[in-house]
């Protein structure tokens, strides 16, 4: 019988870099904003507010990340998943810290859930693109390791 089993987290070495990146692709977008990484239990790992960035997003940001993370989904697939069904639709986004619009994205680690990252302060378009700026730093790191 199995007692434990392993799952792999994110080090603070990466976490900086992935926030960095983020930083990076929101200065090249032109807008400030929110940044958070959270680990495999959704636990905070990382978190930058870019100057001038709304203060409000400070906790979309973390919100996105631990949705990501929580459920191993990027958070703009909720919309579609629930969008058909009226109950599901209109009682889920009461749940505390579900984040249905587009930001936040899961981390995955040899196809195990590790975490999750989250930006707000753009557009939901910008969000997700600079949200796509963080993991592309952990999978580049991942491709040259494996």
């Amino acid at each position: 019988m199995k007692v434990f089993y392993e799952k792999p987290s994110i080090t603070r070495e990466i976490v900086m870099k992935m926030l960095d990146a983020a930083c990076t692709k929101a200065e090249q977008l032109g807008v400030a904003v929110n940044v958070t990484v959270v680990d495999e239990g959704a636990n905070l790992k990382g978190f930058v507010r870019m100057d001038g960035a709304p203060l409000l997003s400070s906790g979309i940001s973390q919100n996105k990340a631990y949705t990501a993370a929580a459920f191993g989904i990027p958070t703009s697939k909720w919309y579609p998943l629930i969008e058909k069904e009226p109950a599901l639709l209109h009682g889920i986004v009461h749940t505390d810290r579900l984040t249905v619009f587009e930001g936040g994205i899961p981390l995955y680690i040899n196809e195990q859930l590790a975490g999750g990252v989250g930006v707000s302060g753009g557009s939901a378009e910008q969000d997700g693109m600079i949200a796509a700026a963080a993991v592309e730093v952990l999978n580049q790191f991942l491709n040259v390791e494996a």
